[in-house]
């Protein structure tokens, strides 16, 4: 397999500057332990420049939580791909399911998103994936389908080859319900089915993370499976050691 694995902590909204140079100083210190993983954070806005700068040099990606399409302009509250840059963030995560539930993102506007962060040369993660009643109504497929085609549907197949997908089954996290490797390796399956439809052959190269409550326990077994790709990790990587045990569990 010629896809590099990811793994990817999303803090949220937790840690303030002090707080991400101590995480910044444990992830350095351990970073032999991920040797072949690509590894990336996503800090909240206010910890960008102090992540990057504590992370030069580390091959380690940093990443905004979210952007805005626009260049510039009366958006109170928005930070644009330029800002994102000059704080040292090197891609965005687009379309999270938190940022799609609570903040009503769709995806004609995660299409704007998309092509804005490669005009930039920021790397863009476009998450995707489906609510509970949509797993139970059977219509998994339509929903990733239906997300992928739209926002993707502004950029280029060459374009696309240059996007990280991210899938999180919306229904297993925090529910108590479990998706099982089978379950994330079907699906990922099917998205790299449509993003050959989409881009060709480049969908190989395509890296597609799972995002369903992955933990240092259960990261083997889910990225064992041939299209996983890696992990967008939530509150596992708020502390740096398990964050480093995912990635090493992950090593292929």
């Amino acid at each position: 397999m010629s896809r590099r694995p990811l793994v990817a902590g999303n803090w949220k909204m937790f840690k303030t500057r002090a707080e991400a140079s101590a995480w910044c100083a444990e992830l350095r210190a351990g970073l032999a332990d991920a040797d072949g993983v690509d590894l990336a954070v996503c800090p909240p806005a206010t910890a960008l420049a102090t992540v990057a700068d504590a992370l030069a040099g580390s091959g380690v990606g940093v990443w905004g939580q979210n952007v805005h399409q626009a260049e510039s302009g009366a958006f109170t509250g928005e930070l644009s791909t330029a800002m994102l840059l000059e704080a040292g963030a090197t891609g965005s995560l687009l379309g999270h399911s938190e940022r799609r539930a609570l903040f009503n993102e769709h995806d004609d506007l995660l299409a704007e998103k998309v092509v804005a962060c490669l005009a930039a040369g920021l790397a863009p993660v476009l998450c995707i994936g489906e609510l509970e009643y949509a797993r139970d109504a059977g219509s998994t497929e339509t929903i990733l389908d239906e997300q992928l085609r739209k926002g993707l549907a502004l950029a280029t197949p060459a374009q696309i080859a240059g996007v990280t997908i991210a899938y999180e089954p919306v229904w297993a996290i925090g529910t108590g319900r479990t998706a099982t490797p089978e379950m994330a390796q079907e699906a990922h399956a099917f998205i790299r089915g449509v993003l050959h439809d989409l881009a060709g052959e480049a969908a190989d190269d395509i890296r597609i993370l799972y995002g369903g409550s992955v933990k240092p326990e259960n990261a083997a077994e889910l990225m064992a499976e041939p299209d996983v790709d890696g992990a967008l990790v939530g509150g596992a990587s708020l502390e740096a050691p398990s964050l480093l045990a995912i990635a090493a569990a992950t090593r292929p």
